[in-house]
Formats: structure tokens, sequence, C-alpha cells
């Protein structure tokens, strides 16, 4: 008998969810609100021509998805162009001084000791002592964490001297790097995780590692391009995405779902993939009194990430002379952390991201024009901020701030702007509290601290995405689908559903493919 699964969200991790399921022959079904696929990982496409990433823009560590690609008969790199970047991005520090990071060991070393000679050599200490770290711990990325139990193995024990889960990632970087600026160029990776460094665990500088040993890539077409091959691919193999159908309930019995209601209809399942942001729709879709551990309130008690305020800009012209990726990271960056993290205010010389992709990717804007994204990291909602009173302001102080890495004149360069604040994050995007990389990632909620892949207060539902183990950041989100859809099939008593062998190329559902 065929199985069904309901997946709620074509985000990445429901996507590679629905490959894998359908590759191990179940009937899957896809309920995403909006129309197009990625959630975040989605593309903006503009009447007059522009496209723009929504969310992610750097593409990482694509061996993950790779492995998801193989196991479906595919090659990822056919499927999907992609441009590995060098320089991977361009620092600029308020406190004075540049670094142009490329994955070269010898130039990133003359890069590190132009701007502090004291460090030279350490930037070849550090990829040397991260590469064994990442080897050693990798495997239990790729596994579930259901409680403190799985923390208890021997192997895992024998890393903490390795891990040090007591020290920040600053103090971390602190034993290879003595220029505060030099440490921030490997510890801002932590903003993909909504944290400070200061706070974050020292496990992440595996980050910035791999940024360097694997690559820094973009997709042609952007990372929503990914998201658009891969709904595409597993509409191949059979599986259903309904776009525009946003799911309204869900049907109980018991503590067991049943089926997902829409305005459109009532889908039935034997299980259900949840890959819509965890806190806004777990709160959404399932009565307080079913759930045991994760409740209202001790939901609302848990740290949550930072939010962003976003600006998607076409203009007119391009900036050939500033780089694919720049970040600026304020003068004072510490009272800029507290800002969002502690204090939740605006502060006026924001740490600020900026992509330039069209020097890299000019099909993303019409002839003549480019686009500039710009990301400034923020406090999640928070009483202390009425955006709707500060939006137009903190307008004025971003477009001011992009004068620190070179985009000059930009207001009379304007065609096209959108404008997207922690506000529309959770209004128009459902994300709780707007905070755009879900639960913090310190140590109390991480692993089995975080919302379980098969989901602990419901039968029958499972958990993908940022929200759940192993957490943000989309090599880390499709490694949820891995290990999530591994747990369903074998509750489901699908063994042997992973890789089916067969011919590159063939997309066909796994039970048609095995008739060849």
């Amino acid at each position: 008998m065929t199985r069904t699964v309901n997946i709620i969200g074509a985000g990445p991790g429901g996507l590679a969810s629905a490959m894998l399921l359908a590759n191990a022959g179940v009937k899957v079904r896809v309920l995403e609100r909006l129309a197009v696929p990625g959630g975040r990982t989605s593309t903006i496409s503009t009447p007059e021509g522009f496209r723009f990433d929504l969310g992610p823009t750097f593409f990482l560590y694509p061996r993950v998805l790779e492995e998801i690609f193989s196991a479906c008969g595919l090659d990822l790199r056919e499927e999907v162009e992609m441009v590995r970047l060098d320089p991977q991005y361009r620092l600029v520090f308020g406190a004075g001084g540049e670094l142009l990071a490329t994955p070269d060991v010898a130039r990133m070393e003359a890069e590190v000791s132009k701007l502090s000679p004291a460090d030279r050599g350490a930037f070849t200490r550090f990829m040397t002592a991260n590469r064994e770290k990442f080897a050693r711990f990798a495997p239990f990325l790729a596994q579930p964490f259901e409680s403190w139990i799985d923390l208890a193995t021997p192997d895992l024990l024998k890393l903490m001297p390795i891990l040090k889960p007591w020290k920040s990632l600053d103090a971390e970087l602190g034993t290879f790097f003595t220029d505060e600026r030099i440490r921030l160029a490997f510890t801002f990776q932590s903003k993909y995780l909504g944290m400070s460094p200061f706070r974050c665990p020292s496990l992440f500088s595996i980050l910035s590692f791999l940024e360097y040993e694997h690559g820094v890539y973009h997709p042609i077409g952007g990372c929503g391009a990914v998201s658009a091959a891969m709904a595409r691919i597993a509409q191949d193999m059979g599986v259903e995405i309904h776009y525009s159908e946003p799911v309204e309930a869900l049907e109980f019995a018991g503590q067991r779902v049943t089926a997902a209601r829409t305005r459109k209809g009532v889908y039935p399942a034997d299980a259900t993939v949840l890959n819509a942001d965890f806190a806004q729709s777990v709160t959404r879709l399932v009565p307080d009194r079913l759930r045991r551990r994760w409740t209202d309130r001790k939901i609302a008690a848990k740290r949550f990430s930072c939010s962003t305020f976003m600006l998607y800009l076409g203009i007119e012209g391009r900036y050939d002379d500033v780089a694919h990726h720049n970040i600026y990271l304020s003068e004072n960056y510490r009272e800029n952390l507290a800002d969002i993290e502690t204090r939740h205010v605006l502060g006026d010389d924001p740490s600020m991201y900026v992509q330039n992709a069209c020097i890299t990717d000019p099909t993303l804007a019409p002839p003549g024009t480019s686009t500039l994204y710009l990301l400034i990291p923020v406090t999640h909602r928070h009483p202390n901020v009425d955006w709707r009173r500060e939006a137009p302001r903190y307008r004025e102080v971003a477009l001011d701030q992009m004068e620190r890495i070179g985009v000059r004149g930009i207001r009379d360069r304007i065609r096209y702007e959108r404008m997207v604040t922690p506000d529309d994050w959770q209004e128009e995007f459902e994300i709780y509290r707007g905070a755009t990389f879900n639960l913090a990632h310190d140590l109390g909620q991480m692993l089995h601290m975080r919302p379980h892949n098969r989901f602990e207060d419901l039968d029958g539902v499972y958990l993908v995405g940022g929200g759940t183990h192993p957490g943000s950041g989309l090599p880390v989100i499709y490694s949820s689908a891995q290990i999530t859809s591994s747990l369903l099939l074998d509750d489901l008593g699908i063994h042997g559903g992973g890789p089916t062998a067969r011919p590159a190329g063939d997309r066909r559902p796994a039970d048609a493919a095995a008739t060849v």
C-alpha cells in the first residue's frame, strides 16, 4: 500500500524532504502558502524585470544538497549552474581597514598579514584546527538528538576538548587571532544563525571554515533558483505541490495528526512534515492543550534570533567596483550587537550586508540596470521599536550606510524598491516575532534542546527546517531533511528508503524506476 505524506511548506527543507520521500515511493503532497516555491529561499520577481533572493544569498557547502540530488539519481551541478566566488566577499571595518576574503590560502594569509602583521600564519592554523573539528563533529550533525541520552555517547564526550562548549565563538577565535577586526572576519558568520559571536558557542567556528574550505557559491538566478529547480524535480518525481494554498487547520485523532485542511479541501495523510516556521505554525495550528513540551507559554519564554531590515533595490546602471558580497562591520560592533540583542533599539551606525549580484549574474536585471540587496540585522519584534514610525527614518540610515562600502549616489538611481521590516517578516511571511533565523542557537537550544525532527508533542508529525535540529542555514536545513525523512520512513516501515539506483536524470518515482 502506498503511504501518503503531507508537507506543510515548500521551503528548502520541505522540498528536499519531498524529493527524498518521493524517491522512496511515498505519495507526497506539499501545501504551500505562497505562489512560488522556496519560502524564505524564494525569488522576488518584479514587473520591471528585477529578481532578488528574498532571504539567503550565500550558497555554502553544497555537498549536503549534492547528496540529496544523488540519492534521487541526479547531479546538482547539471540541474543548477553555480559560480564559485573569489573573492568570496569584501569586509569593511568601521574601525578602519578592509579585507578581501579569498579561499586561496597564500592570498588570504597576505590579506590577514596586511591588516594585522601580528597574525601572520594564523589563518593556516585556524583552518587546520577546524578541519579536524568539522571532520569529527560532522557525523553528529547528520543524526537525530531526541534526549540527553543521545549526548552521552563515548564518541561525543571525547569531542568536548575540541568543541569547547564552555567558550564563546569570539573567545575561541582569540586563540588564533589577536586583532579584533580579524576575529570579526571569522565570527560574523554567527549572524547566519542570528546570534552574537560573544554569545554563540565556539562550535560554530566551523561556519567560516566551511566557507574557505568548500567555497561560497552564487547559483545563477540566485538561491531562489535552487528552490525552483528542486520544486520542478519534485513534481517530475510525482510530488503534488499546491501553491497559494495555506493550511488553515490540522485534524487530530487524539495526539495524532490525520489530515491538513485548506480552503480548497481536506487532505488525509499517514504522516505530516511541518516545514513552516516552527513557533508561528505550531502556536497557530496545534491547540495548546495537545502540546506538553512546546506550549505557547514555553515557546514565548525561549530565546529567539535577531530579525532583519531589508531593502531590495533595482537601480539604473551598475556598481562594477563593488564586490558581489559586502559586509560592513560597525565601528563599535559590541554596542551594535547590544542594541540588537539586549537593548532592542535601533542604532545609528548599524552593521550591514549588501549584495551586488549583477557583477556575477546579469540575468537578475534588465540590460543597463542592476540589483542591490541590503540587509541590516535588527532586533526581532519588540515594544521598543515601532516600525510603522521608524521604517522611513531607518531607510535613510540604510541608504547612508551604503556609502561606507562605496555605493554612492544611490537615491537618484533607484528604479524599483521594496522594504521588509520585522513586522513584515511576522505578518506577511508568518515568522514568529519576525525572528528570521528562528530559535537562537545557544547551548540551551541546540541538539536535543531544539524541537525534535520527530516532533515529540504529536504523533505522526515531523519537523524540518531551521527551527529543528541541526539548526538554521541552508546546509543544515538540507541536513534536517535527510534526518527527518529517514525517521519518517523508518516509522512507516519503509526500510531501505535511501538512494535508489537509477540512471542519472531519471525523475520518475522510485517504484516506477524499479520496474525498468
